[in-house]
């Protein structure tokens, strides 16, 4: 299957990966034989382990799918502009659809991924064989909860990949030593999903809820999180994804490929799929085990502080991760500290991933999620005054850093580390793969396919699609905007289209910088056109007058060393207020120019941005789709080659 799987015997050999998380111990006696570990549920709880472990290598969940692998959508941009939007074998030309199978990368998250899958094959296969599972009491009933993990971080791995690669390789049995069964052509994605859905169905009757089971948190695989993720591959299998060939029975899209077509089931299998989404989703959000934490800004707060919310539990399932030995998220990505500083230590170089003047501009300005999003400053060291302070971006509509991982929330642990280092270390900070919110949205979505807004479908929550819309909305506004917030909801007008719509921006709002938005967009087949649309709206709105040339702000402290974001003239100076009413000022936006045939933002880096999907010469229609490595397919005894336009 890859390399293939790289070979395979490389993933039974991981055992020696150290753990991520504190209660992640793996460290299985390799001398064992298979039959020795699942017949004792210790090891066997070690091999799962082992599982989660390896969900935190850089080519993995560490730092390529989290940050790197869900760029560019039509709000955040992989750090690649200008020239470097072109390097065919750099991330940045990957986040901007550049990129050839020469890239070393592409290889390397391949055999991760699949050497993860490869363990969870040796998992499933012997626990169904453990006498235990044969047995009664409690080692039955661990078991049971060892092989739905296994099942379901399976299904994650898998879908993972075939949103990055489209069809590759399926196989649901351990590698023979022999090798027989190790090198596969690839299958349709379609068949993959199907099957990743009966195992979750599977799975589901096997695992806890979050909290009913000691150990079992939502840094483990739990039975809300296996509805959700099996409700989240029904509708990418629902919606729209460019194939190798034309599929009968399928739509095709408008703007589509002449080779390789972008297509959808026809309407009475998306019916069918939508049905399966919302009664896993509607098993969610009646089960009632997982909530929206009231506060947004709190919900990213726990999370940079490394604490699991046990209150709301509203992130389904968070990969964990290890303070100070595994984890990108904080220092690859999130608020920039351009040096070291004598407040927090060493810097980072958390300018991987940007968000966008469009995005940042869409905001209401008293949705609390813009400056939790949108960080317009970064962390520098005074060289006069020897003090740390925040400093404002000039114009960098195209450069603003994701706020949600934040070196100022991080915890005193963190920061006696960093303080203490003198290179790069890990923050620990856990992915987050599904989000209360999200079954919000995708269940707003769901109901108004099947209902429309109205929502008086059987089988539903008890709440219509434009209430479970207004939930995530009203959730991110101050009680004193909430009304306002509310108006918002109430004004969408009564028809699909426009809910739709509605549901598409809250999208963009609640999970800008997180790498999920690209694959929704994806699926509903708006990845071309909202791309081309938000480089549109920045050339309307710097002609227009929206950005302003300069804008002022207040500092909360005397020393102005931290910048009051709620002060910042976004739109304009309030009526009542003068230049002089601000402690600070900076360039913004308007000041680039696109008139002059020179300016850096208007004509080179604009262009650049997301071309080998949008740009002048594209060769493939909606190639989102990146290349097999070319190690990949030369080790995959001409089993596998790559498609859609893309070299060997």
């Amino acid at each position: 299957m890859k390399k293939i799987f790289s070979i395979i015997a490389l993933a039974a050999g991981m055992a020696g990966m150290s753990s991520c998380s504190d209660f992640l111990d793996q460290n299985s006696p390799s001398e064992m034989t298979g039959t020795a570990v699942y017949n004792n549920t210790y090891y066997t709880g070690l091999r799962v382990n082992k599982l989660y472990g390896a969900l935190a290598q850089d080519r993995t969940y560490s730092q390529d799918i989290p940050i790197k692998w869900g760029t560019n959508s039509d709000c955040e941009l992989v750090d690649g502009l200008g020239q470097n939007a072109y390097n065919q074998t750099h991330y940045r030309g990957v986040g901007n659809y550049n990129v050839n199978s020469g890239f070393s990368a592409l290889n390397g998250s391949w055999t991760a991924l699949y050497g993860i899958i490869e363990d969870a094959n040796l998992n499933i296969e012997g626990i169904r064989n453990s006498p235990l599972m044969r047995s009664e009491g409690e080692n039955k009933r661990a078991m049971r909860r060892y092989l739905g993990e296994s099942l379901t971080l399976r299904a994650m791995v898998y879908f993972d990949m075939l949103r990055y690669w489209g069809d590759i390789p399926l196989n649901l049995t351990p590698a023979k030593h022999d090798l027989s069964n190790a090198y596969k052509p690839k299958t349709d994605r379609d068949i993959i999903m199907d099957t990743l859905m009966l195992n979750l169905e599977e799975a589901i009757e096997l695992l806890p809820w979050a909290g009913d089971v000691s150990g079992y948190t939502t840094e483990r695989m739990n039975k809300g999180y296996a509805h959700a993720l099996l409700a989240q591959i029904a509708l990418t299998r629902a919606g729209y994804a460019i194939r190798e060939k034309a599929k009968d029975g399928y739509e095709t899209a408008d703007y589509t490929d002449a080779v390789y077509p972008t297509q959808r089931p026809g309407a009475a299998e998306r019916k069918a799929l939508y049905e399966k989404a919302l009664k896993h989703l509607t098993a969610v959000i009646t089960e009632g085990r997982h909530q929206l934490n009231p506060s947004f800004e709190n919900e990213w707060y726990l999370l940079n502080q490394l604490q699991l919310d046990r209150t709301y539990k509203e992130n389904l399932f968070e990969i964990p991760m290890g303070e100070n030995a595994t984890g990108e998220l904080g220092y690859t990505v999130g608020v920039r500290m351009n040096q070291p500083t004598t407040l927090y230590g060493y810097g980072n170089s958390s300018g991987v991933l940007k968000v966008t003047a469009p995005l940042l501009y869409s905001y209401d300005e008293n949705d609390t999620r813009r400056d939790v999003t949108a960080s317009c400053m970064e962390i520098r060291q005074n060289s006069t005054t020897n003090l740390t302070e925040e400093q404002m971006l000039k114009n960098a509509p195209f450069g603003m850093y994701v706020g949600k991982w934040d070196p100022r929330k991080m915890s005193q642990k963190w920061l006696e580390n960093n303080k203490a280092a003198t290179g790069k270390h890990a923050t620990g900070i856990n992915v987050v793969k599904i989000r209360y919110s999200q079954v919000l949205l995708y269940y707003a979505e769901v109901m108004n396919e099947l209902a429309g807004p109205a929502g008086n479908y059987t089988g539903d929550a008890g709440i219509t699609a434009r209430q479970a819309l207004a939930m995530v909305h009203n959730r991110a506004f101050n009680n004193e905007h909430k009304a306002d917030a509310q108006q918002y909801i109430d004004n969408i007008p009564a028809n699909k289209d426009a809910l739709f719509n509605a549901i598409v921006d809250e999208n963009a709002w609640e999970f800008a910088g997180e790498g999920y938005r690209k694959f929704d967009l994806i699926r509903w087949n708006l990845l071309v056109a909202k791309i081309q649309e938000s480089k549109e709206t920045y050339m309307r709105q710097l002609q227009d007058g929206t950005y302003q040339e300069t804008v002022y702000f207040n500092y909360k402290d005397e020393a102005k060393t931290q910048i009051d974001m709620s002060s910042v003239t976004w739109h304009g100076l309030p009526a009542d207020k003068t230049p002089a009413d601000y402690a600070g000022s900076a360039d913004s936006f308007g000041k680039a120019d696109p008139t002059s045939g020179n300016d850096t933002q208007v004509d080179t880096n604009l262009p650049s941005i997301s071309s080998g999907l949008v740009g002048t010469d594209v060769t493939v229609k909606n190639r989102y789709l990146m290349p097999i490595g070319a190690s990949t397919i030369s080790a995959s005894n001409g089993m596998l080659s790559n498609s859609y336009g893309y070299s060997n």
